[in-house]
């Protein structure tokens, strides 16, 4: 896909519109900011434009629909194994990019996860982060800069990414056949990301989405069969218990802004149970649980035991 067809980003596209034109590229970028917001999508646009030597892809070339079809042979994709990238992975990656390019005029790869780099696999990666054989592209992914090891961090020219604004977001989604209602809340839902708006507007996410709310709201300090079955709900299911978090703290934060005197929510369509539960708590108290939701995810990210988690916050956001 060419940079005129990505959604958002204009400002970091337009940085590395100017690396192209200038003819100077670096041999390793680091593209980093939320998940989900089309940053793969972006590298793979450079690549394509660097491979169509042109400052945007014709998308009509031999070289432009392999890449479109994900059939480059030159292209390499890195991703982690796991909750890591693991040294072995690095090493083949390193055989393959020793190879002479089939068709480009050089090899290109995208590392997805630069976050998730351990020190062995790190460290294997810096030679070739300095000096690629061939000249070859190395582009890599990360939620954070600082989440990058600091060795391959300073190796890298930085792209910072911002999320997608919400206005556009929703228009997207209208765009796509999108109901008006379901697009404004899903495009406030999606902390900038395109991606994961799309995977809110399905009916059975919406429908998980007030399950998921009403259930946490209704949690008592007096029913730990109550506070149990909430861990239950989740399955023991790493991603859906992140999206569950993401949900519920979007809607701690709407019960703060209320309870603070601010009009602005997220949760639009669910106004008269955000009255209501906001009625019952302090801002206190409200403060109090959007820490521990963060606290929770943070948790879970570093591959805490899901429903052992999710059965402490169920006690803590009991009232």
């Amino acid at each position: 896909m060419p940079f005129c067809g990505i959604a958002g980003h204009a400002k970091s596209i337009a940085t590395i519109r100017r690396i192209l034109g200038s003819g100077r590229i670096a041999h390793a970028y680091l593209l980093f900011g939320p998940e989900g917001i089309g940053k793969k999508k972006v590298a793979a646009a450079f690549i394509e434009a660097l491979f169509c030597g042109r400052d945007e892809g014709c998308g009509e070339c031999s070289s432009c629909r392999k890449i479109a079809s994900g059939n480059h042979p030159d292209i390499h994709l890195l991703e982690p194994d796991g909750q890591f990238i693991k040294v072995d992975q690095v090493r083949a990656l390193q055989k393959d990019l020793a190879y002479r390019p089939y068709e480009a005029a050089r090899k290109a790869c995208i590392i997805d996860g630069a976050d998730r780099f351990n020190p062995s696999s790190g460290n294997s990666l810096l030679k070739t982060l300095e000096e690629p054989p061939g000249n070859a592209l190395i582009i890599l992914l990360a939620s954070t800069a600082d989440a990058v090891l600091p060795t391959i961090r300073s190796r890298c020219q930085q792209i910072p990414f911002s999320g997608v604004p919400v206005g556009e977001i929703a228009g997207f989604l209208q765009g796509s056949g999108i109901d008006e209602g379901t697009a404004r809340v899903a495009a406030a839902l999606a902390d900038g990301s395109i991606a994961r708006a799309l995977n809110l507007c399905s009916v059975e996410i919406m429908a998980e989405r007030s399950t998921v709310i009403s259930t946490a709201c209704n949690l008592s300090a007096n029913s730990m069969s109550d506070i149990f079955a909430f861990g239950e709900l989740l399955d023991k299911d790493r991603e859906k218990a992140l999206q569950a978090l993401d949900i519920l703290t979007s809607f701690w934060r709407d019960m703060l802004h209320l309870r603070s005197g601010s009009a602005e929510i997220v949760n639009s369509d669910l106004a008269a149970l955000l009255e209501k539960e906001t009625s019952r708590r302090s801002i206190e108290l409200l403060l109090l649980g959007v820490e521990n939701l963060g606290k929770t995810r943070q948790a879970i990210l570093r591959n805490a035991n899901v429903r052992l988690a999710m059965d402490v916050l169920s006690m803590q956001l009991a009232t």
